[in-house]
């Protein structure tokens, strides 16, 4: 009888420990998930991948930031709180993002915000019932507000803006070019940079830059193959062209440049002036098809 309690004694001992070790073995192979990312790439069907925080809530950008200081304040500041991350280190960031292309301003009501690419960051939190109700994780419903809000992406190569001409001669510019206060809509590169079309162009056909490129620095070409706009803008309205091997990126036919002594300022559109008025406009939205 004894011998037969030893057995089972044993035998449950050992079943014990066969049981433990797989156990342990289980826990030990258990992989844990990531933390979140302070900043992540979020991604919807119809915008593509964008910039979202660390529970997936929209981020955005706002046109009249031209200069890349935050034009949103007072009573804008309720709808579009401005997004803040402190200490902000590149383990924050999900994978696609660069941690030199954020900084940090502070607004005119003293709070801190992050800028991506030059561009302010803001939540977007519609006014509900009189209470302004922060967008759910996963909503973009800020994207194109206005024409000027839209959704923050990592990969745009058009911009929109909404900012005051001030030409090369030091005078303050309309949208049609006649000398007078007024802000006019208009396209930049990703970073906020104007870009400018030149009047003596064709449907698609470059007349200005030289085969050597040797004038390229007075009108740079905007040189890209990427073609990623708000959702405000018709895609197939740009197009890429080749200039002398290089890709120059179009919009309703007009090559796209950059004006060199504009030395890469944001919020800087010194050419709409240069060598007079309205030879080298800014490309709008509604800019007619060339010819």
């Amino acid at each position: 009888m004894k011998s037969k309690q030893l057995k089972l004694a044993f035998a449950t001992i050992a079943a014990t420990i066969f049981f433990t070790s797989c156990s342990n073995d289980k826990d030990s192979n258990t992989v844990t998930p990531e933390a979140k990312k302070e900043i992540a790439l979020s991604t919807s069907t119809t915008l593509g991948s964008y910039l979202s925080d660390k529970d997936g809530k929209s981020l955005y950008f706002f046109a009249t930031d031209a200069k890349g200081q935050a034009s949103c304040t007072g009573g804008c500041e309720a709808v579009w709180p401005p997004f803040y991350v402190d200490n902000l280190t590149a383990e924050k960031l999900s994978t696609g993002l660069t941690l030199s292309d954020f900084a940090s301003i502070t607004t005119t009501s003293g709070k801190k915000q992050l800028t991506y690419k030059g561009w302010p960051l803001y939540y977007y939190a519609p006014n509900i019932n009189g209470t302004n109700t922060a967008e759910a994780a996963g909503q973009t419903t800020g994207d194109g507000v206005g024409g000027v809000w839209f959704i923050a992406k990592a990969d745009y190569s058009i911009m929109v803006v909404r900012s005051q001409l001030l030409g090369h001669d030091g005078k303050n510019y309309k949208s049609d070019y006649t000398v007078g206060d007024g802000l006019t809509t208009y396209f930049t590169d990703a970073k906020g940079l104007t870009l400018y079309t030149f009047k003596n162009d064709n449907f698609k056909k470059n007349n200005f830059t030289k085969a050597d490129f040797s004038n390229n620095a007075v009108w740079p070409i905007y040189e890209t193959d990427k073609i990623v706009v708000p959702s405000i803008l018709d895609k197939s309205k740009f197009s890429v062209i080749t200039v002398f091997g290089k890709s120059q990126l179009a919009y309703n036919g007009w090559p796209l440049y950059y004006f060199g002594q504009d030395a890469s300022v944001r919020g800087s559109n010194k050419g709409i002036s240069f060598p007079s008025p309205a030879v080298w406009p800014v490309p709008v939205k509604d800019s007619p098809l060339a010819i």
